[in-house]
């Protein structure tokens, strides 16, 4: 801690011997969290163990700004208790970029943003940074913000490869090169996001290749739609659409996720809502080629359709879809919180079962609980229990036993210290 306040004050002082103002600030994360995994994900199969385990994540954020300028360092190391040995000399994870990027506002308007950073707009659906996740979310990217006191417009555009080559490689760890544009505006106590993005992934084409097409293409699926919320005294409401069209993985793609929620404020402690999210798939009799199911693509999914991450956390992708009926109760008291939030899932296509018969649509029951207690102002702890009741459906869709208790419980300090600040 020292040797950083050495180090910091050093930078200042060079930093200051011009006439620019200069703010710098320095904050720290250590977030362990202990899970006991029995049927996450997925039904745990018959006679398999619980995973337990403890996964950790440490991030320094470093952040400056001066005059026009803004930059933003975040360094992390990601771990699992005992992944390395306790007289290593080398960590398996080391140390990583979470965020590593340049701002320059041209003016009050409009301002550009290059490097490493997350992308996160409205509720999280399409684009989000995945806190949860211990690694988080960022991308490799550029950004043009135009706004004003009622409207913003960004364009972002990325383009990724493996590493320097001389000649062309298939890319595969993610997506070959995004533009989107997101643009968000208030109409009267209505707030409105459109959102457009295009995203294309490279494909290596197998022999032989027609002539003139070269032996990487790259398809672009589109994706696009609108996110609202408006509110009053004691409610509040939001709904979103988006439709996604264009080609994957050379497929033809045709889907849609619809949503609505409401939320009321019984008391000053007591909230309750209720939603419903239907997010197309196909229909396991279908015989058609074409991709029917929605892919959230980079949303934080872990917020949505039950925390123990049974669609579209890694998983369900061009599968049968999913409908999702659920309640939410929170109470707060002071330093406490406390969240009930049971969901209903059903197959929003056909599922059939080994000899083609269908099936029924319910999948099951997910029950959430969580709860979390500021202990300090810079310690805040939580904790959560989840338990799922599938069906033979689910079973089906999911493999594992669904006749096997299913059920996940967590709980996670977070330590947020503000070590530095300079103004």
């Amino acid at each position: 801690m020292k040797m950083f306040k050495k180090m910091a004050l050093t930078v200042i002082t060079m930093v200051s011997m011009n006439t620019f103002a200069q703010e710098f600030d320095a904050n720290l994360q250590i977030r362990p969290r202990y899970e006991f995994r029995n049927g996450y994900k997925a039904p745990i199969p018959y006679g398999e163990i619980p995973a337990q385990f403890i996964s950790s994540r440490t991030r320094l954020n470093l952040n400056f700004k001066q005059d026009k300028f803004v930059t933003k360092l975040t360094m992390q190391n990601v771990r699992v208790w005992g992944d390395v040995q306790t007289t290593a000399k080398s960590d398996v994870n080391s140390i990583e970029l979470f965020e590593a990027w340049a701002q320059y506002n041209f003016n009050e308007n409009w301002s550009a943003r290059l490097g490493r950073q997350v992308i996160s707009y409205d509720n999280q659906r399409i684009f989000g940074e995945i806190d949860w996740l211990q690694q988080g979310q960022s991308h490799d990217a550029a950004l043009v913000t135009y706004k004003n006191k009622k409207s913003q417009l960004d364009l972002g555009l990325a383009y990724n490869a493996n590493g320097e080559t001389d000649f062309a490689t298939n890319y595969t760890l993610n997506y070959k090169a995004m533009q989107y544009a997101w643009y968000h505006t208030e109409l009267g106590k209505i707030n409105m996001s459109l959102l457009f993005l295009n995203t294309g992934y490279e494909n290596k084409l197998t022999a032989p290749i027609p002539t003139p097409l070269p032996e990487l293409k790259v398809d672009y699926m589109q994706t696009f739609g609108t996110y609202m919320n408006t509110k009053g005294k004691k409610w509040d409401a939001n709904l979103w659409f988006y439709g996604q069209t264009g080609k994957s993985n050379t497929l033809n793609v045709s889907a849609y996720d619809a949503a609505i929620n409401f939320n009321y404020a019984l008391t000053d402690k007591f909230k309750a809502g209720l939603g419903y999210e239907f997010l197309s798939g196909k229909s396991q009799a279908s015989t058609s080629t074409d991709i029917k199911s929605f892919s959230p693509l980079f949303g934080t999914n872990h917020a949505f359709n039950g925390y123990m991450d049974y669609f579209y956390v890694g998983n369900h992708k061009n599968s049968v879809g999913l409908q999702d009926a659920f309640l939410k109760f929170s109470y707060t008291n002071k330093k406490w919180q406390f969240n009930l939030m049971p969901h209903v899932f059903n197959a929003a296509n056909t599922v059939l079962d080994a000899n083609k018969n269908e099936m029924s649509n319910y999948l099951g029951t997910e029950i959430d609980f969580t709860t979390s207690y500021a202990v300090h102002k810079y310690i805040n702890v939580t904790g959560g229990y989840s338990q799922m009741f599938g069906t033979d459906t689910m079973q089906r869709l999911k493999g594992g036993d669904t006749d096997h208790t299913n059920n996940w419980a967590w709980v996670m300090i977070n330590v947020n210290p503000q070590i530095f600040s300079f103004k």
